[in-house]
């Protein structure tokens, strides 16, 4: 049953205004009320808090992983991966600790 180019046609138009009523729908049934603060300031501090805080944890995970990679080579007898692991070991301090650096720096 080959359709005619019209009715593919009316399909897509079909599709995409399906798509859109759902996308519409979504948009406004999650959406929720936001009151503004005294100190937009405080707002700012809080969301750098809470950023710097996710990539300390990234920065904890790799230290983890670089500390079993470190671990691993000295059973395998793998300088490279020896190596590699100590790298990654000197990025997660760097990563862990990129708040306190960068007060540093700026300071």
């Amino acid at each position: 049953m080959n359709k005619s180019k019209y009715e593919k046609t009316l399909y897509k138009i079909y599709k995409v205004y399906i798509i859109g009523i759902i996308v519409f729908t979504f948009t406004f049934a999650t959406s929720m009320t936001v009151f503004a603060t005294d100190d937009p300031m405080a707002v700012v501090n809080n969301l750098s808090n809470f950023i710097f805080s996710l990539i300390r944890m990234i920065g904890i995970i790799l230290l983890g992983f670089a500390a079993l990679q470190i671990g691993l080579s000295f059973k395998s007898h793998d300088p490279s991966q020896r190596a590699n692991g100590i790298l990654s070991l000197a990025g997660g301090v760097i990563i862990t600790f990129a708040k306190e650096i960068i007060d540093m720096i700026t300071k």
